[in-house]
């Protein structure tokens, strides 16, 4: 549990967050290959040009290419 608690309430305007910075964590795009995508296998979000798609549980899903521990070891450097 955090240290201190910070207590949150909702201003006039709707927004409720006072200590959580403004924006998303993945940044917007103009084109389509700079996008992102969440790995159905790992969860972590990869640029579309690390994913690839395979047939998992019968549909077409975008996975981490070749495999989501040969890409972290690559990406960390170690491959």
């Amino acid at each position: 549990m955090a240290s201190s608690d910070v207590k949150t309430t909702m201003d006039e305007a709707g927004l409720r967050y006072k200590s959580k910075t403004p924006g998303s964590p993945f940044k917007a795009s103009s084109s389509f290959s700079g996008a992102t995508m969440s790995c159905f296998l790992c969860g972590k979000h990869r640029p579309r040009s690390l994913m690839q798609t395979k047939r998992v549980l019968g549909k077409a899903q975008p996975v981490c290419a070749p495999s989501c521990k040969e890409l972290e070891a690559t990406l960390k450097g170690g491959g």
